[in-house]
């Protein structure tokens, strides 16, 4: 068989709803085969998610499905194979040498382009739903692929925004999305945000051993990114592995303010992944990225409704969510086999270690990703994927 018979010798990783294999084909084509467990009535969602969705995107910054197999009680998901880890392996695994700058906004720049091409090129467009550095899977030349279309969803031009239970990863899930489960295209920018605050800083999205208020990256970067752009002085808020190895000031300018622009508290405000791209590729006028909005200062929006999201609620709701992760913790250790809540979300994700990921270099499947009930009801259940 591909993988010799789904062998230990080459398990990739395991998570709640399956095991990720790496095989061979008869052709010689290396490809990560997700199997699903039997009996799991969440995975086998995800996986006809997975099928629907990710059969007809096509490219060159997506994981690739290969093909897939329904046969004696078995499901399959045969991805081709990436070899070089994730970018949350390469950015925060310990012991790892810093990544360069050049590799920071080559990552970026082709994360955004599959984003974008997600939500502006296909009809109708694909909403992500768990944007994070450890589902950017990254070839031996650096170049990114997004990957783990487990929790994607579909939505219709007509439809302003699709109404789901909240999905995703805590330290990456848009404020506006995780109160109220409406979901858009601008909940995957934020969470893009998130990972570009983490390229430029070399922080978790979320680390509960940092104090309160500092544990998420969001509320520490925020105040910080105005500060930054205002003056022009990074060296608070970058990477301090990057301050020997240098980096170029005005992309570095362009990614925080492409970050700054993308966390905002108002889902509206925020950038569309097109206008993330320009920013990144050429050294233009931050007016089309703004919208008017100078960048750091999008806290009060007047009244909160349904469709905009002020400040006051965020923190509210945010108090909530790490109310919730912190709670979680008296179940134990990190990583692939952490005790994770009803879904399979990993409520620490960004604290997680990443030397524990080592053994995942392929196939797009995020082993932390899940799902939480709004209600905040927890559960101790294995990972997801």
């Amino acid at each position: 068989m591909a993988t010799d018979g789904f062998s230990d010798a080459n398990l990739l990783g395991q998570g709640g709803f399956g095991y990720v294999h790496r095989g061979m084909l008869p052709s010689g084509k290396e490809v990560a085969v997700k199997q699903l467990k039997s009996g799991s009535g969440q995975g086998e969602r995800e996986f006809q998610a997975e099928v629907e969705i990710i059969s007809r995107v096509h490219h060159r910054y997506l994981v690739s499905l290969v093909g897939y197999c329904i046969a004696e009680g078995k499901r399959l998901l045969v991805y081709e194979y990436v070899p070089n880890n994730t970018l949350e392996f390469h950015l925060h695994g310990r012991g790892r040498p810093p990544l360069d700058w050049p590799i920071r906004l080559k990552v970026a720049l082709g994360s955004a382009k599959g984003l974008a091409y997600l939500h502006e090129d296909c009809h109708p467009k694909i909403i992500h739903r768990d944007i994070k550095s450890s589902n950017i899977l990254l070839d031996f030349k650096f170049e990114p692929k997004v990957a783990d279309f487990g929790l994607a969803k579909s939505a219709p031009e007509t439809n302003t925004h699709v109404s789901t239970r909240v999905m995703g990863t805590f330290g990456y899930l848009a404020p506006e999305y995780a109160s109220s489960g409406k979901l858009t295209d601008k909940s995957d920018v934020f969470s893009f945000g998130v990972m570009l605050l983490e390229l430029i800083t070399g922080r978790r999205a979320f680390d509960s051993n940092q104090s309160f208020m500092d544990d998420s990256l969001v509320d520490w970067a925020r105040p910080l990114l105005s500060r930054a752009l205002d003056d022009g002085n990074f060296d608070f808020l970058v990477d301090p592995r990057l301050a020997g190895r240098g980096y170029n000031h005005s992309e570095m300018r362009r990614m925080i303010a492409c970050a700054s622009a993308s966390v905002r508290h108002s889902g509206k405000r925020r950038p569309r992944m097109s206008q993330i791209v320009r920013a990144l590729e050429v050294d233009i006028s931050f007016e089309d990225l703004n919208e008017g909005v100078r960048p750091g200062h999008s806290n009060v929006y007047g009244s909160y409704t349904s469709s905009d999201y002020d400040a006051m609620q965020y923190n509210e709701d945010m108090r909530k969510f790490r109310k919730m992760a912190l709670a979680s913790e008296e179940y134990g250790n990190s990583g692939y086999s952490a005790p994770t809540s009803e879904y399979g979300l990993d409520l620490k994700p960004s604290g997680s270690s990443a030397e524990s990921r080592e053994s995942r270099d392929a196939g797009g499947e995020s082993r932390d990703a899940g799902e939480m009930e709004r209600s905040g009801r927890m559960k101790k259940e294995s990972p997801g994927f």
